[in-house]
């Protein structure tokens, strides 16, 4: 891609509005675009980086064995009235008519859906287990919208939800999907924790929260420092104990000592068992071919939410620094006198041109604009690696790489595998 191309409109300052760095370095990085309270319009930078998060998901769920499916945004009054939620969710749930003056909801998730599909569908303890899942667009009315994508009312989910025969099968699926989110964000390359939690609105027997630790999360969870214990300090609180008596006290565990982080909820998974089934009259025949009711989980992971929270955990003074995984270019050639001259032009098309071939992502930047502003614009996006077309091609054939870490190397332009060692070393 043509940097005088790409629609990447960066900005010098931060708005106003926005209050935390992802927020901040988002729109500064020409990454999104505010519509309306909550809602925001991806731009192809920041789409970029959404798509490799959703894809690194969508490999690893299909790796699990899940399926997927695409179900409506849209749904009918009807079925969130079987399970009591059309009133629960109170205003969160942003409740619509249509011209037949019929209820509908746009979708926070996606319990009621699934069981319904499921409910007609599969009949025998045969069929058992299933894990369908989808990556789609939720709504959720959120009464005071803020830290950009990372609080929005729109945003981009994995929601999965497994059907089976008893707990010991739904216990099994559990696992599975926990191992399957550790393989998630460990390929995206975060630190993070899980923690026992709430919940909330979504019911259930239990369930476990994916913080990635960063210093603007809004969630506070007592981790231990030698293991991988972690909870949620609410459900701490609602038992009425005081979250700085724990700092610095043994780990219940018995290993570790316990710490008070910052986490940013980026999953969240679920042991249902009974609770959508019952309400919802979702059954099969068991092997005495007599009904019985399906035990459920569901899990989720908010994909764009990860974009934001990959930003809290990966930046600098000059901007952000993205993991490889997810890097909007894996590349980039800042091409110096592109305009002016035609063998550093011809030079940087070539060096793009058998980069591209070999199925590395490259940004040339064939702007007008000199080093300085080039460079920085490079920084406050991100890109891992910045290879330099200018004198010192004209001088001797050579290029400098400057990786985003601040480490440089000077290189023959023709020697393409120490540059690409360069490159997957930083």
């Amino acid at each position: 891609m043509l940097f005088s191309k790409l629609l990447i409109p960066t900005l010098k300052e931060a708005p106003q509005e926005a209050e935390i760095v992802s927020h901040k370095l988002m729109l500064r990085a020409g990454m999104i675009r505010k519509v309306a309270s909550g809602i925001y319009t991806w731009l192809p930078l920041g789409l970029k980086v959404l798509k490799k998060i959703e894809n690194i998901v969508r490999e690893e769920m299909d790796a699990s064995g899940a399926q997927e499916v695409f179900m409506p945004m849209v749904q009918p009054r009807e079925l969130w009235e079987e399970t009591n939620r059309w009133e629960k969710m109170g205003p969160e749930l942003l409740r619509i008519k249509d011209r037949h003056d019929r209820d509908f909801c746009l979708g926070p998730t996606h319990e009621e859906v699934i069981t319904d599909i499921i409910r007609d569908n599969v009949k025998s303890y045969k069929e058992l287990p299933l894990n369908i899942y989808q990556i789609q667009t939720k709504f959720r009315d959120e009464v005071r919208p803020r830290y950009g994508i990372m609080r929005g009312r729109e945003f981009l989910m994995k929601d999965s939800y497994s059907f089976n025969n008893d707990e010991e099968s739904l216990q099994e699926t559990y696992l599975l999907m926990r191992e399957t989110y550790k393989k998630i964000l460990e390929r995206i390359g975060l630190d993070y924790k899980i923690s026992a939690a709430d919940s909330g609105a979504i019911g259930g027997d239990s369930s476990e929260e994916f913080h990635v630790l960063a210093e603007n999360g809004e969630d506070t969870i007592a981790v231990s420092d030698a293991s991988e214990f972690a909870i949620n300090t609410e459900l701490l609180l609602k038992d009425g104990e005081d979250i700085k008596s724990l700092e610095g006290k043994p780990s219940p565990d018995g290993k570790g000592i316990i710490q008070i982080k910052k986490g940013i909820e980026v999953g969240h998974i679920f042991k249902l068992g009974k609770l959508y089934a019952e309400s919802m009259k979702a059954n099969v025949l068991n092997s005495d071919g007599k009904a019985q009711v399906l035990c459920m989980g569901c899990y989720g992971i908010g994909v764009s939410r990860l974009v934001a929270a990959s930003i809290e955990q990966n930046y600098d003074e000059k901007g952000i620094v993205w993991p490889h995984s997810i890097a909007p270019f894996d590349i980039n050639i800042i091409s110096i006198g592109h305009d002016k001259n035609k063998d550093i032009e011809k030079a940087s098309m070539k060096l793009y041109k058998d980069l591209t071939k070999m199925n590395y992502s490259v940004l040339l930047d064939d702007r007008k604009d000199g080093y300085g502003k080039k460079i920085k614009d490079s920084e406050l996006i991100g890109i891992p690696l910045n290879i330099i077309v200018g004198n010192k091609y004209l001088e001797n054939e050579e290029v400098e790489l400057l990786a985003r870490n601040g480490e440089s190397s000077i290189n023959p332009v023709s020697d393409l595998k120490t540059i690409l060692d360069f490159f997957k070393t930083k």
